[in-house]
């Protein structure tokens, strides 16, 4: 079997490791480093443990795409932040609706120190203007028809792109990290949520639009939960044939579930646009995805290392990329 292709949603493993890692952790300046330290070394792990082929870290150019809250404008509404820790409050857009997320205040300065430790280590990083990393990484894993694709994250919406042809596609999901990760296929998925294993990642897509998810402020239909929403798009095989069963009042889907979907129809119009990833997002990044035997500016990797007290993460990635390609 080919190496794989790994994806990392980027920014699910640094949140994770600044909330992992205590804020103690410093350069010698003082400068809190926990979410660098926490993330170099999640990744120097992942090429020892999968030794990818290709890597990619999949970027968010775009947390809140427009094209979402056009569709939905609750969509992370909640995330928005009142106040920006910079002077002036938060940003805004042309309605004046502020779009700053909301973010710890010391994670924000350590993203470029990520950034530039990713550059002199020669990993690639891909983004795509006005989307999130998840569209950035569905459309690679759509894309990819050679390689085995593993997708690092811990967030449950890219659960929709697993895959078994032409390529696999899994999510190793890390919510309790990675030493504990889950990897997720479509009979894991199938098996965990009782849906048909033919189409899972479609199948876990339709019914997380009618489960809702609060946390990116989907509302979901109401009384409809997990267990019915997987039971119905079981039966009914999609939103589309099950929501068209509702509408001509057929006896096998229950009465009460027939009501929430007829008068949530507004919402379940544009539930796909804001829920489905994209698989044809305009990526930019790194000329190659291909992993390195050795750093592409070691110079620089020993200096960001030295300035941000990194030494022994940025050692221990490049030893993972000298040993992975062995």
């Amino acid at each position: 079997m080919n190496a794989p292709l790994v994806l990392l949603d980027s920014a699910s493993l640094w949140f994770r490791s600044f909330h992992a890692l205590p804020e103690s952790l410093t350069a010698p300046d003082g400068t809190p480093v926990n979410a660098v330290r926490g993330f170099v070394d999640t990744v120097a792990r992942i090429v020892s443990d999968r030794r990818p082929g290709r890597l990619v870290c999949c970027l968010d150019a775009d947390w809140r795409p427009a094209f979402r809250v056009r569709a939905l404008p609750s969509y992370k509404a909640h995330r928005v932040a009142e106040e920006s820790p910079h002077e002036g409050g938060a940003d805004t857009d042309s309605a004046g609706t502020p779009v700053a997320e909301s973010v710890p205040d010391t994670l924000t300065p350590q993203v470029p120190i990520i950034l530039e430790v990713l550059a002199a280590a020669g990993l690639a990083t891909a983004e795509a203007a006005g989307f999130e990393a998840d569209d950035v990484i569905g459309t690679l894993a759509h894309r990819e028809g050679r390689d085995p694709v593993e997708i690092v994250s811990g967030d449950r919406d890219l659960f929709q792109t697993v895959r078994a042809e032409p390529t696999t596609v899994v999510v190793l999901y890390v919510g309790r990290g990675w030493l504990k990760r889950e990897r997720i296929d479509p009979a894991t998925l199938a098996a965990r949520y009782s849906i048909p294993e033919a189409d899972a990642g479609s199948a876990y897509a339709e019914m997380a639009m009618l489960r809702g998810d609060p946390s990116d402020g989907l509302p979901g239909v109401p009384g409809i939960g997990e267990k019915t929403a997987a039971k119905l798009i079981s039966v009914f095989g999609s939103l589309a044939a099950l929501r068209q069963a509702a509408a001509e009042s057929s006896a096998e889907v229950p009465k009460r579930a027939r009501t929430a979907l007829v008068a949530a129809a507004g919402y379940l119009d544009v539930a796909p646009t804001v829920v489905r990833v994209a698989l044809d997002a305009p990526i930019t990044g790194s000329e190659t995805d291909l992993l390195p035997a050795e750093p592409a500016d070691p110079q620089r990797l020993a200096e960001l290392g030295e300035r941000w007290g990194l030494t022994s993460s940025v050692d221990r990635l490049t030893q993972a990329l000298a040993q992975a390609r062995r």
